[in-house]
């Protein structure tokens, strides 16, 4: 349970748990064993990926991607009976497997990208101290582990269009006949939506509230995460508007910082708090804009939600 002045929400149910439910534990004797390859079919792109990554993901991720859970077993379209050996999972094609998932590619490429510099990082720490006492290691994960400190921002966004922007109002509209989007206002959200795409600072927009609200809590969130491995003007790593949504989603992975000052091992420790247990921040945000629409300039109040899931993951 997270403490009243955390700034951040401890996830307390997570669907993911249904993944590591049924991918982690082994087959039982007499069973097809789990395929160790999978085909995920994200938004149109093939991906390929060893079953151990996949499951090795950050939660926030993995609950993004099968909010239902997922169970990896025999092909889920096809029917199959149970005495039938030919249809055990060894004799299903891959193709036969394909797992179609509502995910962006270009996501799913940064993050496994940055997992393999992770795991090689991880692999020369372990080599240059070979000697690490297993009951150290055991109470401290960090010592031979390379650990990720995941952070993954939604942001729905909501544009104010003031009275008289030259919209017609509700009783200019026809009474009868199909309900269509206006052109117009379909233009002003997607001038929003690139508006808030290329403000790639992580940390402007919660710096902006404490600077509003004084949160002591939030200011200590983000001096955590600076000493930890983020940087005060780094950028998000991905990101990008969900199609068909007035919606954008990014995600930063940085490796934790364990060496350095005389505290850092300390700080460090503090985020494995976050190891498997996601957490949650989420507050609003309005900004001032304007937007060239017809030659001249359009004030827009822009609202945004943005909620903040940040995670530790250990490679």
């Amino acid at each position: 349970m997270a403490m009243s002045n955390s700034p951040i929400t401890q996830v307390s149910e997570s669907p993911i748990t249904q993944v590591q439910q049924y991918s982690s534990a082994p087959p039982s004797p007499g069973q097809g064993g789990f395929p160790s390859k999978l085909l995920l079919d994200l938004r149109g792109t093939r991906f390929e990926i060893d079953r151990e990554v996949l499951v090795s993901l950050p939660e926030s991720i993995l609950i993004v991607m099968f909010p239902n859970g997922l169970i990896l077993g025999r092909g889920h379209s096809d029917s199959y009976d149970d005495d039938d050996d030919n249809n055990s999972d060894e004799s299903i094609s891959l193709d036969d497997q394909i797992i179609y998932v509502d995910f962006d590619p270009a996501c799913m490429d940064y993050v496994l990208d940055f997992y393999h510099e992770a795991q090689m990082a991880g692999e020369t720490q372990r080599q240059a101290n070979p000697t690490t006492p297993l009951n150290l290691a055991s109470q401290n994960p960090l010592l031979n582990k390379q650990a990720i400190i995941v952070l993954r921002e939604e942001l729905d966004y909501f544009a104010v269009i003031p009275p008289k922007a030259g919209f017609p109002a509700k009783d200019d509209m026809p009474a009868t006949g199909p309900v269509l989007a206006d052109p117009s206002k379909v233009n002003v959200k997607t001038q929003c939506g690139t508006h808030l795409l290329e403000q790639r600072k992580i940390f402007t927009a919660l710096q902006r509230n404490i600077n509003k609200e004084n949160n002591v809590a939030e200011q200590h969130l983000i001096d955590m995460l600076c000493v930890s491995g983020f940087s005060r003007d780094d950028e998000w790593g991905y990101r990008d508007i969900e199609p068909k949504k007035t919606s954008i989603v990014s995600i930063a992975l940085v490796m934790l910082k364990t060496t350095g000052s005389g505290n850092q091992m300390a700080t460090a420790q503090k985020l494995l708090l976050f190891w498997r247990k996601p957490a949650r921040k989420c507050w609003w945000d309005g900004v001032e804009v304007e937007l060239d629409q017809d030659q001249h300039k359009l004030p827009i109040r822009l609202w945004a939600r943005r909620t903040w899931t940040l995670e530790l993951v250990l490679v």
